[in-house]
């Protein structure tokens, strides 16, 4: 057997594996859509803030949460002192209780 007959066999093969796992994430986004639906309300409805998802800095925690000038609360020209601050992208809006400061 040639070698690009068996690349030609790999390649159908790992096309039907990824069509095969877009079609089971697609049947299942359908079968898990309610308990879905139920955790979003309760989130919701006790007003659960982000997922936490660095330790080091209160303003890297909840990005939705913190205040605009917070990074740069020891001196407006300041280095960043923790890493994961270099690693997280700045708000892409504004937070909605800045909206009324202006």
């Amino acid at each position: 057997m040639r070698k690009s007959t068996l690349w030609f066999w790999y390649l159908v093969v790992s096309a039907a594996m990824l069509l095969i796992a877009f079609i089971h994430g697609a049947y299942r986004r359908e079968q898990s859509s309610h308990a879905l639906r139920a955790k979003a309300e309760l989130v919701r409805d006790l007003e659960l803030t982000d997922l936490c998802l660095f330790t080091e800095a209160r303003y890297t925690r909840h990005p939705s949460q913190t205040d605009l000038h917070t990074p740069f609360q020891d001196h407006p020209l300041s280095l960043e002192h923790f890493p994961s601050g270099s690693l997280m992208k700045p708000p892409l809006g504004r937070p909605e209780n800045h909206a009324n400061l202006d």
